[in-house]
């Protein structure tokens, strides 16, 4: 099986992933279909001053989909409503390579930044364990080896806003 990316109309993901699944369910079908995925990571908002837990989503109007995909598993899917194509060229699905799973997986395959005993990737969701931002996740923008440091996008009053810190403040968002 493979991995495919899965385009729908925005804010239908969770209700299209539910109907893959209850759809397949008994079928011959169910054998051709895995995991489904809807890549979601916590954020924290300040809201009447108090720090709301949130679930967002990474990618808006995406799914991730292991499938071996034949022409009726392919068809079986578009035709579902809400679902505008899978992600590729024309009629063909593209699937993901080995290494864009693995980090959706969070399972580490690559050369990794290695600031001061600490690896981070451009990309990599953090979560800020020390300082004033403790208990914020964000998306690290850049890697500073020399001062240690990760220049990292947290969301603050509704704002994305880059904030710096130190390697060790910072762990790995899972």
């Amino acid at each position: 099986m493979k991995w495919y990316v899965i385009h729908t109309f925005a804010s239908q993901e969770f209700k299209i992933k539910e109907l893959i699944e209850k759809s397949v369910q008994d079928t011959e079908m169910e054998d051709k279909i895995g995991q489904i995925l809807i890549p979601t990571q916590t954020t924290y908002q300040i809201r009447d001053g108090k720090k709301v837990e949130r679930e967002k989503k990474i990618f808006n109007s995406y799914i991730i989909l292991q499938a071996d995909l034949t022409s009726e598993v392919y068809t079986f899917i578009r035709n579902i409503q809400g679902v505008t194509n899978f992600l590729g060229s024309g009629t063909k699905a593209h699937a993901l390579d080995e290494h864009e799973v693995n980090r959706l997986l969070g399972i580490s395959d690559r050369d990794k930044t290695d600031v001061a005993g600490y690896e981070y990737l451009p990309g990599d969701i953090v979560k800020i364990t020390a300082g004033p931002f403790t208990d914020f996740s964000g998306v690290v923008k850049s890697v500073d080896q020399e001062a240690k440091k990760l220049s990292v996008e947290v969301t603050v009053f509704g704002r994305v806003t880059p904030v710096e810190v130190a390697a060790d403040q910072v762990e790995i968002n899972k």
